[in-house]
């Protein structure tokens, strides 16, 4: 039977979420009813909201969710009723790319994840009178009390109770996308120096990695003064104010004038990413995450290129979700890799709050929490 829940609805030129009552189909064969537990707030649900992607609105968004499995459809193996899951990005699961483990290079990836619609063009959610709305952003369309899911978007993670499974949220993008882009695509090794320009949720995450790796200079730029204190705690060996210091003068002062090897650009701003390029070393590489508004350009010496620096974009932080998330989890639990130092939880009723906060910066990891909020969480 159809299952009535509660979603926090994106609707066109109104940039605020509504919470309303929807109704999900019965999972196809393909697909998975999951009861969230908690989902993260990601920048990429605020700049769809605002309408700097082409995501088709009205839609239920969220995509770093967490929950239990309640039903599956015929063809889903892998996961069952009760199982806990981390809910992260789709893909068709039948091409190459996705046969051998590495399902962002799938050709499908940007319409299975940005147009909030099956592959056929229908949607699993709908309005109590009928009116469909956007859904499977992602392959979830998480920011809601239960979410039906592509089987692909899902990974069975172990978690003692739902307050750990909540603290797992998270992992399935933000957490994920930039410790992949330093261990999956990176790979930097012993001597070598990674600078990373914004300390967010992606951010911190690759510097993390970066720690984690053979990194011996972890350099983090950013405008806000607690964020580098916070990044020189997860394991920054410099970092920059960039709001008062020249930062392509003080990348050069640190690399010795010879350049960095690696620069994750998280930002999304034009300007820096084309500072990037000019702060790699010859034969290094700018990893670029940030997601400007569509149709954004930034201008390269071509000739700079040619001497072999790399600008490649990075999806999911080139990762194959069913191996690399569980990873993710064994290191939060062994204290390697500490995001909750930046993760708040905040009720439904609180959704408005946690969007002013993730947009101010006073929180970088806003996680909406469906239940109690855990013991110990920031307040």
């Amino acid at each position: 039977m159809p299952t009535p829940t509660t979603a926090a609805v994106a609707r066109a030129g109104e940039d605020t979420f509504h919470w309303e009552h929807v109704v999900l189909d019965d999972p196809r064969a393909d697909e998975v009813l999951v009861r969230l537990v908690a989902t993260g707030l990601c920048h990429t649900d605020l700049s769809v909201l605002a309408g700097r992607l082409p995501t088709p609105l009205p839609a239920v968004l969220g995509h770093e969710g967490a929950g239990v499995v309640e039903a599956v459809g015929a063809d889903v193996v892998g996961v069952s009723p009760g199982d806990k899951v981390v809910l992260s990005f789709n893909s068709c699961g039948r091409c190459d790319s996705c046969r051998t483990g590495a399902p962002t290079r799938c050709g499908t990836y940007f319409p299975l994840n940005f147009g909030a619609a099956r592959a056929d063009g229908s949607t699993p959610v709908h309005t109590e009178d009928g009116m469909p709305l956007g859904g499977l952003f992602f392959g979830q369309s998480s920011m809601a009390r239960h979410a039906l899911v592509s089987a692909q978007s899902v990974v069975r993670v172990d978690a003692a109770d739902d307050e750990e499974l909540a603290l797992l949220a998270p992992v399935g993008c933000g957490i994920q996308t930039g410790a992949g882009a330093v261990l999956n695509l990176l790979r930097p090794g012993p001597g070598e120096t990674v600078a990373v320009f914004g300390a967010g949720a992606v951010g911190l995450s690759a510097v993390m990695a970066a720690r984690l790796s053979g990194a011996w200079d972890i350099v983090v730029a950013d405008l806000v003064p607690s964020r580098l204190a916070l990044a020189t705690e997860l394991g920054a060996t410099h970092t920059i104010d960039s709001g008062s210091e020249d930062l392509g003068k003080r990348l050069a002062e640190i690399s010795g004038g010879a350049g960095v090897d690696y620069v994750v650009e998280t930002t999304g701003v034009p300007s820096l990413l084309e500072l990037a390029a000019t702060a790699v070393k010859t034969y290094g590489t700018v990893a670029v995450i940030g997601a400007p508004a569509a149709g954004s350009r930034a201008s390269f010496d071509i000739n700079s290129l040619i001497d072999g620096r790399t600008i490649r974009g990075v999806a999911e932080g080139a990762s194959d979700r069913i191996t690399f998330i569980p990873a993710l989890v064994r290191l939060a639990r062994q204290g390697r890799l500490p995001y909750e130092k930046f993760v708040r939880f905040y009720a439904p009723e609180e959704l408005d709050k946690a969007v002013a906060d993730a947009r101010s910066g006073r929180t970088i990891k806003p996680v909406i929490r469906f239940g109690d909020v855990p013991k110990g969480a920031s307040s």
